[in-house]
């Protein structure tokens, strides 16, 4: 289903080389806002080694954020020394593929990393890029996120169910 990630995990600091190579990734489009950041623009040391970790391992990054914000976005940006585009737009398709193109990689060796299905997972999926929900940062959300959390909450719940449904299947057979 074009709404459901196709892996998910708590944090960004919890995707690992090791998971990056094995599924062929070599670039990460990542989200700004309660993705890297929490609501109050936190950005903490953790991220910040995640990302010096996957930059030194040669892993491409690039923020791509909704947010109208662009001394916001620009200033994490700097901070990670990672590229960025502001007023993305997702999940229409042309902020990804500009981004794609940037990169110089192929859809299928990209992955976007956010928290929210209706602008990163499904911008991603309808651009056939591998897709990662990680959970909100923390719970505070701009007013038009915290209206789509609880039909975005029942998605995941409905893929987690259908997840560990197939998951069982497989042991059985």
């Amino acid at each position: 289903m074009v709404l459901y990630p196709k892996e998910e995990f708590n944090k960004v600091s919890d995707i690992n080389l090791q998971f990056l190579k094995k599924n062929e990734i070599k670039a990460l489009i990542l989200d700004l806002d309660n993705t890297l950041i929490d609501y109050y623009k936190n950005l903490n040391q953790e991220t910040i080694k995640w990302v010096n970790n996957l930059k030194n391992e040669g892993i491409k990054l690039y923020i791509l954020s909704n947010s109208n914000k662009e001394e916001k976005v620009k200033k994490i940006a700097q901070e990670l020394e990672i590229p960025y585009k502001c007023f993305a737009k997702k999940p229409l398709k042309r902020s990804f593929w500009q981004v794609k193109d940037e990169l110089k990689q192929e859809s299928k060796n990209i992955a976007v990393v956010g928290d929210q299905i209706f602008t990163d997972i499904l911008g991603g999926n309808r651009c056939n890029m591998f897709t990662i929900l990680v959970e909100p940062i923390e719970k505070k959300d701009i007013w038009i996120t915290e209206i789509k959390r609880p039909i975005e909450n029942f998605i995941k719940n409905k893929y987690r169910k259908e997840k560990q449904k197939k998951e069982k299947n497989n042991v059985l057979q």
